[in-house]
């Protein structure tokens, strides 16, 4: 009697089913998309510099932010 369900439920579960994957695909699409355009952002102050021939002035260095004791910084600046 388990096997033999309402064609309507049967229904329902392919609407369900149906109805997740295309809310995971949309989902995925849409951080793939802002993923590439944040890597594109990225991409274009490079591309920039390279078509009007400005090297860049300095390194430029990615922080996370910690903040420094007096010594510690007093050991960076020697160290520069």
């Amino acid at each position: 009697m388990g096997r033999e369900q309402n064609p309507g439920l049967k229904i329902l579960w392919i609407w369900t089913f149906g109805t997740a994957a295309i809310l995971v695909t949309n989902v995925v699409r849409t951080r793939l998309r802002d993923m590439e355009a944040m890597m594109n952002q990225g991409q274009r102050p490079d591309q920039n510099q390279r078509e009007s021939g400005n090297a860049p002035e300095s390194d430029s260095v990615l922080t996370d932010g910690i903040i420094l004791s007096e010594s510690d910084r007093e050991i960076a600046e020697e160290l520069k």
